[in-house]
């Protein structure tokens, strides 16, 4: 339930940022051509398909991509400028090569060398699996700036834990949303923009706090776990109408979808007949943070989603407020903090982001962890001794888990790791290379059930660690504990032929489909 992580939550960010510092009296060379957060270019300029995905978790921003005119291809028409930090030489990227080359100086004379061929970490083979460039990465430089994504990339552990703390990093990503819209459907963005500011993933300290603490309890372990029967039940009755020992199906579909969008339903408290409509809206809210929304149309109604949203949870607040209920709006309303610490605007607004942030990080865990224990033939070993089934699922969260940055800003400027970044930089905290930190983590590429030791990132750390995390980790260990246990037969179809969206931001595949 990151994030959004905006991103996300759910989880996606354009490389090319409007208003992002400019160089001081050099050129920047020209960048790849921007697509919508969360979409890959295809170098042929060809459009990549960008399938709408849903909600991802709270802790993620997308910045803004060039407004796209209607029936264009982001990918092949719309470009930006890409800017440079002041003070810092920058690499020049070659138009359309996709790599950029960072350069030293050899050792025993002048002039420069190749130090790094950087490659575009939304290009198909990045998509599909992106680790060992990114342990290259790290190893050349743990914070470096990349002309390709017009960011600063932090792939070691360390280095991100250090921005995570650092109040010099900002989460304050709402103005890159809002320039992503297209001009023609500005007039629509001014109330669903209102209401993403009201996002705590969006706010930094205090702020983000004082919003943050009207959840606090609710989203304790302690709290989440009065629905671990309600889960459990959830789990096998999704399993026997969707997943019958025996039958093929899209494991994705069937069941790491459905299953969390009903847990957390029945843990907001919506109604089962207006479930339909609350999940049309998530999936559209969903366009529009994770920036798979192009046309000019989609904009509009992801916008109109986002309103139309906070207009029913306003509604449904009212009806907790005259007849209490067994849920997390009753329960926040019974704590007293609606009114006080925070308004009921406040709190419907950020009742818009639990909702969109309800699926998809727990969705792709459960995907990924299945994923991970077909490909290290660990099914039959925790099938056996289903106590390593958390281990599984937090092991995954390490090493694939459904989160690979997030985006952050500097709000001032800060020295990183030597390297001054400047005030309205653009920062990816790589979680995914920094949670293989072979400084952290021994052996970091192998998937061991056993381990101990530092603590993974895959949720994120401090201020901005997932509220949603216990709720997630619930989930995802009913449905792998029980699709292990209950389908022995349980295998994988074609897992070479095996997709992955094209998202800064998210690890989710496409399908996944097996045999029960």
């Amino acid at each position: 339930m990151t994030a959004p992580t905006i991103a996300p939550a759910s989880p996606g960010t354009c490389p090319a940022a409007p208003g992002a510092p400019a160089a001081p009296a050099t050129t920047a060379p020209a960048a790849p051509a921007v697509t919508p957060a969360g979409t890959a270019p295809a170098p042929s300029g060809t459009c990549p398909a960008a399938s709408a995905t849903a909600p991802v978790a709270p802790a993620v921003a997308p910045a803004g991509a060039a407004p796209v005119s209607s029936g264009n291809c982001p990918a092949a028409s719309a470009s930006a400028t890409a800017p440079a930090a002041p003070g810092i030489a920058r690499a020049a990227t070659a138009p359309g090569t996709g790599t950029a080359t960072g350069t030293g100086t050899a050792s025993g004379g002048p002039g420069s060398v190749p130090a790094f061929a950087e490659r575009y970490l939304l290009s198909p083979d990045m998509v599909a699996d992106p680790y060992g460039h990114l342990d290259a990465l790290r190893e050349h430089a743990p914070v470096h700036w990349s002309p390709l994504h017009h960011a600063w990339l932090v792939t070691g552990y360390d280095q991100v834990m250090r921005c995570l703390r650092d109040p010099a990093v900002s989460a304050d990503r709402v103005r890159p949303l809002m320039d992503a819209v297209p001009q023609g459907a500005r007039e629509d963005a001014e109330r669903a923009f209102a209401i993403l500011s009201r996002w705590m993933v969006f706010n930094d300290p205090p702020q983000h706090r004082r919003l943050r603490q009207v959840f606090q309890e609710s989203f304790a372990a302690r709290a989440v776990n009065r629905y671990r029967t309600f889960t459990g039940k959830a789990t096998k009755a999704v399993l026997a109408r969707r997943a019958a020992p025996g039958r093929a199906g899209d494991l994705l579909a069937d069941v790491a979808k459905p299953l969390p969008a009903l847990v957390f339903a029945r843990w907001l408290g919506i109604p089962r007949t207006d479930a339909p409509s609350f999940w049309y809206w998530n999936a559209r809210v969903a366009d529009l943070v994770l920036g798979t929304a192009q046309e000019e149309s989609e904009y509009r109604a992801s916008l109109q989603a986002l309103v139309s949203l906070e207009d029913y949870l306003a509604d449904l607040v009212a009806r907790r407020r005259a007849e209490p209920a067994d849920d997390l709006i009753s329960q926040v309303l019974r704590e007293g903090r609606v009114g006080d610490s925070v308004t009921e605007t406040e709190f419907v607004g950020m009742l818009t982001q639990m909702a969109f942030a309800g699926g998809e990080t727990t969705s792709n865990l459960i995907a990924n962890t299945v994923l991970a224990l077909h490909r290290e033939g660990l099914l039959d070993a925790v099938r056996e001794d289903p106590e390593l089934v958390r281990a599984a699922v937090e092991e995954t969260l390490r090493l694939d888990g459904p989160s690979k940055m997030s985006i952050r800003t500097a709000a001032r400027d800060l020295e990183l790791d030597g390297h001054t970044l400047r005030a309205g930089d653009r920062i990816f905290l790589v979680t995914a290379a920094a949670n293989r930190d072979p400084a952290r983590f021994p052996d970091p590429g192998r998937f061991d059930l056993h381990r101990t030791g530092a603590t993974h990132l895959g949720f994120g750390f401090g201020a901005h660690f997932c509220i949603g995390a216990a709720l997630a980790r619930l989930v995802a260990v009913a449905a792998v504990d029980t699709l292990v246990r209950d389908h022995p037969g349980l295998a994988l179809d074609d897992p070479a032929g095996l997709t992955w969206q094209p998202s800064l931001l998210n690890r989710a595949l496409t399908a996944l489909p097996v045999r029960y």
